[in-house]
């Protein structure tokens, strides 16, 4: 594997350490709050009706708004730096949590949920993720997933927390609750974000290379048609496991606590695997991660029984979060880190278009059949075919950033 040219020295840093820690309490904030969306399902639809594809349609909104927003703040951040859309981000996610517990119809939902905690992670999560790559390479996974990891442990903490604050207090003043902590927290983490110097991070023909020529290259397309094939997929457990947990004679809070252990085995991952890529070579194992997430999926479709939810839940965390892990590290491999942000966000609208799609078809075939059968067995193939895709980019792929004459690279 051979990286751009980076300082050993400066990248090590402990000022990319605190960069780090800043991005995980971004996720941590973000993602715990968006992945507990499950938890408001069954009260929103007494609240205000509608079946499980329109409830769903709200989580899918911000999914699409908080991977495709990417597109514009990752090469506004490429420019303007991360540390401003970290701050904005945060600021939008905890208003936009707080207008939700004060809305009065499904679609004063749609605005200030999707919009506020959409738009809030979409401002903030690729700028602050393509400055942690900035800012390592030998230990660019490794970093990578510490950063991201804050997502699975937000999903321990904050998932059970809100399902039992909706039990005992009502999904109203739980939405307020989680504002008030993306106020203090996310705000208050993101002043601590910090770009590297861009004359440590890219070498010349890194930093003159445009943008647009990088998304049109062959491995560009292969890797966005991975990651739509894996979207489509990946987010219907956390929308949909519950309601099929307690559909299976599971409680609330049982069902509830596997999204926590989804968390649980997202943040084993993203730590232990993340070194893991660093060793092996990350594209081969961004190649695992699909497949590994496929095998998840039949787990989950021939589970009989709390335990097979228990073992599903776990295994499609570890490696979930492997692949969260990863996947920044290899475009940064592949591309370089000058126009990092602007690839990873334009990257991460397939993984939008899976988000809005996926949970409301897997709800649209609930709603037909009275079965998640299908929907599950679409996931699995599609993870299939994203790891071929990914094969087949690593067997046509040069080593290094996928651009034309670039020159010095160091080994990792």
């Amino acid at each position: 594997m051979t990286v751009p040219v980076l300082s050993q020295p400066f990248a090590e840093s402990s000022r990319g350490w605190i960069v780090v820690s800043a991005a995980f309490a971004i996720t941590f904030v973000g993602f715990g709050s968006a992945y507990s969306f499950s938890a408001f399902m069954a009260p929103l639809a007494a609240e205000f009706g509608g079946s499980r594809a329109s409830i769903s349609l709200v989580f899918s909104f911000a999914g699409f708004l908080y991977f495709g927003l990417g597109a514009i703040s990752g090469p506004l951040a490429d420019h303007l730096g991360a540390r401003r859309f970290a701050i904005a981000g945060m600021a939008l996610l905890a208003a936009g949590l707080m207008l939700a517990g004060c809305a009065r119809s499904l679609g004063e939902v749609y605005l200030a949920y999707g919009l506020g905690v959409g738009g809030g992670i979409g401002l903030a999560y690729v700028p602050v993720l393509a400055a942690v790559q900035r800012w390592f390479v030998a230990r660019r996974a490794l970093a990578s997933g510490i950063a991201v990891s804050g997502i699975g442990v937000g999903t321990l903490v904050v998932a059970p927390l809100a399902a039992l604050s909706v039990e005992q207090f009502g999904w109203r003043p739980t939405f307020w609750i989680l504002g008030v902590g993306a106020a203090i927290v996310g705000v208050g983490m993101a002043l601590l974000v910090r770009d590297a110097p861009r004359d440590a991070t890219a070498n010349a023909h890194d930093r003159d290379a445009s943008l647009r020529t990088m998304v049109l290259t062959p491995t560009f397309l292969r890797l966005y048609l991975a990651c739509l094939a894996c979207g489509l997929g990946t987010f219907i457990p956390f929308v949909h496991l519950v309601p099929y947990a307690q559909d299976h004679g599971m409680t609330a809070s049982g069902a509830a606590a596997l999204i926590a252990l989804i968390g649980a085995g997202s943040t084993a991952g993203r730590f232990l695997l993340g070194g893991v890529a660093d060793r092996i070579g990350r594209d081969r194992f961004l190649v695992a991660t699909y497949i590994a997430m496929a095998l998840s999926m039949g787990l989950w479709v021939s589970a009989s029984s709390s335990i097979g939810l228990i073992i599903f839940a776990v295994f499609y965390g570890i490696f979930y979060g492997g692949w969260v892990a990863v996947l920044p590290s290899v475009v940064a491999d592949r591309f370089g880190t000058a126009k990092l942000s602007g690839v990873i966000g334009l990257l991460y609208t397939s993984v939008a278009i899976g988000t809005l799609v996926g949970p409301v078809a897997a709800g649209l075939l609930f709603d037909a059949t009275q079965s998640y059968h299908l929907a599950i067995v679409a996931c699995l193939g599609a993870n299939l075919m994203a790891a071929a895709i990914a094969a087949f980019d690593n067997f046509r792929s040069s080593p290094g950033p996928d651009l034309p004459n670039m020159s010095t690279t160091v080994d990792s």
